[in-house]
């Protein structure tokens, strides 16, 4: 499971001209799901992200994480993350979970995100989304779990 985070001001999600998700100071996470990815894969990605120290504390280090500060976190299906770049120029898409599986696992990554954390907003799996956002830094980093 890929979490691509972005520590940020603000963000939003909107499909169809419609705001379908927004959080103010907090993450976004681009989630990209692989073929291998399973519950238990998600639950470590959301411990991970719960506890990730990217925000910082009085001494303007990144000491505090997402929960610390009562930030949101939206979260935005991205299949395009599994992408294996390494060869050609066009990207192959082997290596991600098919929308059935992908979908589902998905559904359950935020409801247990959920369950622990209040600030969860989210775009639609896979729809055609609008994403902004007010990069924090910039602050971004790539969350693998194996």
């Amino acid at each position: 499971m890929l979490g691509l985070i972005q520590r940020v001001k603000q963000a939003s999600v909107v499909v169809n001209s419609e705001t379908v998700g927004a959080i103010d100071q907090g993450i976004l996470l681009l989630l990209g799901i692989q073929k291998t990815d399973t519950q238990d894969t998600a639950n470590k990605l959301i411990d991970k992200l719960l506890s990730y120290r990217i925000f910082s504390d009085s001494d303007n280090k990144m000491n505090c994480s997402v929960q610390q500060i009562d930030g949101g976190i939206l979260v935005v299906s991205q299949f395009t993350l599994a992408a294996d770049t390494k060869k050609g120029t066009r990207p192959s898409f082997s290596s991600a979970a098919p929308p059935q599986q992908a979908e589902a696992l998905y559904d359950y990554f935020v409801a247990q995100l959920r369950s622990k954390h209040p600030k969860v907003a989210t775009g639609i799996f896979a729809a055609d989304m609008q994403v902004s956002l007010i990069n924090d830094g910039p602050v971004t980093f790539m969350l693998e779990i194996e």
